[in-house]
Formats: C-alpha cells, sequence, structure tokens
C-alpha cells in the first residue's frame, strides 16, 4: 500500500465560511472530560460527552464549523462531525499516535484537505489527514508526518494563514520555536530556531495581508484596464514565552532566514497565550497576550511603522453584561485593579477580528470588544 501524501492545494473555489458567524466558541473545562457548544436554538450550552478518559486540553472547530477536534491527557485526539450544533458521536474518529498528553489541536485551511495538526507533551509534532472512503467502514484518519526535531514537549502547533502555503509553526519547552514548510516535491522542510530561553508557549501568526494595503493609495504604474499588481503577503508570526516576552518573527527572503523583529515587555510572569487578530488590510494590527499574572494586554500598532502600545483589560471597570441564558453573573471575589481572578490561560479573536474572548482559571470566559473611545470592555460571560 502506498504512503498517503500531502497534495497540493485544490485550485476550485471554496465556498466560504459562515457569514453571520462572531466566533466560534467551543467552552471546555480542564478538570471535565466534557465540552460545551453554543445552541442554535437555545440560550444555554449544550454539554458534549467526547468519551476522553483523561482532561481535556484544546478544542478546535474547523473552517466550516462543521468538524470538531478534540484531545486529551488520554494521548488521544477525537473528531466529530457537527450538525445543527450537535456532535454525531456515531461518526466520530479516535486517532492514535502520541505517547504523552496531548495539548493543542489545529486545523488547516479546507484548500490543502481535511488535515489536522496535534502536538504533544512527548516532544511531537504529528500531521493527519482524512483518507476519503466507500462504503460502511471505509476512509478513516492516517499520519502524513511526524515531526521529532523537538526534546522537549511541544506545547502550541498554529497553521499560516493560506495564502502563505502550507507552513505550521510550533512551540516547545526546550526554548526553540520550529517551521515547518510543505514543499512542491512533496517533502517537508523545518527550519529551527531559540525563540525564549526557558521554554515557548505558544504562536499565532500574523495575517498574511500587510497592514493598511486595503486603503494604500493607487500605483501610479498602474495601466488603465489592467488588474492591478497583486498584494504581497508577509510571512509574520509572535510567541509568547516563559521568559515573560512576547516575540515578533519575520521571514527575511534575502537571507531565507527567521529574524527577531521585535520583543514585547509587559507582563510579569509566563505569557500563556498570545493571538493576532484578523486584519483584512486596515492600518492598525492588534495582538492579544494572557499570562499566568492573571492579566490580558492588548498590544497595538496603528501603522506598520509605529511602535506597539499596550493595554491592559480591567474587569473590575467593566459590568459584565449577564451570562448565556439571561441568567445574572455569579457574584466573585473582587480581583485588583486590571486582573483577573485567576491565571489567564486562552485568549482568542472572532473571525471578524473585532471580539476577544478570554478565558480564565475560574472556569469563566468573558467576550470584550472595544469601544467607539478606544476602551475594552466586557460585553458577556460564559461560565464553563
Amino acid at each position: 500500500m502506498s504512503a498517503p501524501v500531502f497534495h497540493p492545494p485544490s485550485t476550485s473555489p471554496l465556498p466560504p465560511p459562515p457569514q453571520f458567524t462572531l466566533l466560534a466558541l467551543v467552552l471546555y473545562s480542564p478538570l471535565s472530560r466534557t465540552i460545551s457548544m453554543p445552541s442554535t436554538t437555545a440560550g444555554e450550552p449544550i454539554p458534549i460527552e467526547t468519551s476522553h478518559e483523561d482532561m481535556i486540553h484544546d478544542a478546535q472547530l474547523d473552517y466550516y464549523g462543521k468538524r470538531l477536534a478534540t484531545c486529551s491527557s488520554d494521548r488521544t485526539v477525537k473528531v466529530f462531525d457537527v450538525v445543527d450544533g450537535e456532535t454525531q458521536r456515531s461518526t466520530g474518529h479516535t486517532l492514535k499516535g502520541h505517547t504523552g498528553p496531548v495539548w493543542q489541536v489545529a486545523w488547516a485551511h479546507p484548500k490543502f484537505g481535511p488535515i489536522l495538526a496535534s502536538c504533544s507533551y512527548d516532544g511531537k509534532v504529528i500531521i493527519w489527514k482524512e483518507q476519503q472512503g466507500q462504503g460502511p467502514g471505509a476512509g478513516g484518519w492516517t499520519k502524513i508526518k511526524e515531526h521529532t526535531l523537538h526534546k522537549a514537549s511541544v506545547n502550541s502547533v498554529s497553521w499560516a494563514p493560506h495564502e502563505l502555503g502550507a507552513i505550521l509553526a510550533c512551540a516547545s519547552s526546550d526554548g526553540t520555536i520550529s517551521v515547518l514548510t510543505f514543499k512542491n516535491d512533496g517533502t517537508w522542510g523545518a527550519d529551527v530556531f531559540e525563540g525564549h530561553a526557558i521554554g515557548c508557549n505558544a504562536v499565532s501568526w500574523a495575517p498574511a495581508v500587510q497592514p493598511g494595503s486595503l486603503i494604500a493609495p493607487p500605483s501610479s504604474n498602474t495601466v488603465p484596464g489592467q488588474q492591478p499588481p497583486a498584494v504581497q503577503s508577509v510571512k509574520r508570526f509572535a510567541s509568547a514565552g516563559c521568559d515573560n516576552l512576547v516575540k515578533i518573527w519575520s521571514f527575511r527572503d534575502d537571507t531565507q532566514a527567521w529574524v527577531e523583529e521585535d520583543v514585547l515587555e509587559g507582563h510579569a510572569d509566563w505569557v500563556r497565550d498570545v493571538a493576532w487578530a484578523p486584519n483584512i488590510g486596515l492600518p492598525r494590527s492588534y495582538i492579544a497576550t494572557a499570562s499566568q499574572d492573571k492579566t490580558v494586554l492588548i498590544w497595538t500598532k496603528d501603522t506598520p511603522t509605529s511602535p506597539w502600545t499596550k493595554t491592559a483589560l480591567d474587569p473590575s471597570a467593566s459590568s459584565a453584561a449577564p451570562a448565556s441564558g439571561g441568567a445574572p453573573p455569579v457574584p466573585a471575589a473582587p480581583a485588583p485593579a486590571g486582573r483577573f481572578p485567576d491565571v489567564v490561560w486562552r485568549v482568542s479573536w472572532s473571525l471578524a477580528g473585532n471580539i476577544l474572548a478570554v478565558s480564565c482559571g475560574d472556569g469563566k470566559v468573558t467576550l470584550w470588544k472595544e469601544n467607539l473611545k478606544g476602551t475594552w470592555e466586557c460585553v458577556s460571560d460564559m461560565t464553563s
């Protein structure tokens, strides 16, 4: 039997993602084996039994919100079909290949096919592909790549914007960052470089389009009747480390190497997560960072040449909206100004890049939005 291959991206057009989905939000508790998804008909989230045998560490919907992937300390990845907001137990698949807790999963863009990446405490990154088959029991998920260049736990994986190609960034506790690139000849290239001295916790890619390209004046060299030149894409991502820093990395075409572009200092403890907001080409860029110091910082860059400025989310100054379902918010012990009640583990932007979800160690997920005055306000909170 021939080995599975990673096919080049399809040239056929793909349907767009759901237009009215602001946030593909899945709630899960690290101490539970179940997760919750927003209901399409009722206000209360729908609990989903995943059949994992240990703690759940991540849950991700695919591009269309039709597949749900979860991973756990039981060393497995599970994939479910989602129909009308509910998972279909009969169509679930269990992916086995890791020998330690699986920390994170990430879906590739559908132009590359049904591809899923997972990373684990065992130091491995596995890329899975669903094999299409006909008849009952046909098909299934197989490993198409096993990345073993890291010497310690791999804590985070993130696919680059599809415009850049099939590229996967990986963050490890050994302090290095690796970037896997699928080449046209069917092989994988790997760039490994030092990222954070103590360890790296998370990576997040910048949008492929250059900031400000949407409103840039047309080139004077454009001939009437001809299409303007394509907007140049840029390879850039952010990493979060145990050295309390966030670093910006960019790829230099002249040296064919990744270089440190900027360092963001503001947290007083480990930076647990980083999320670069989607952008359609407007001048301003946003990065959200979550830390062990119980803070969330919003980093803003007004123009490509401006410095990064930071703003801390302040839960004490925001009157949270009622939780999902209309119930009043549960009273909690007051936290110091600018700090959340517990460690902040994850941050995630909506598809439009205007709403930020913050996941805290107290089991709450809060949604934040910037008002017209430039102040970030909590607009909703949910309990997992």
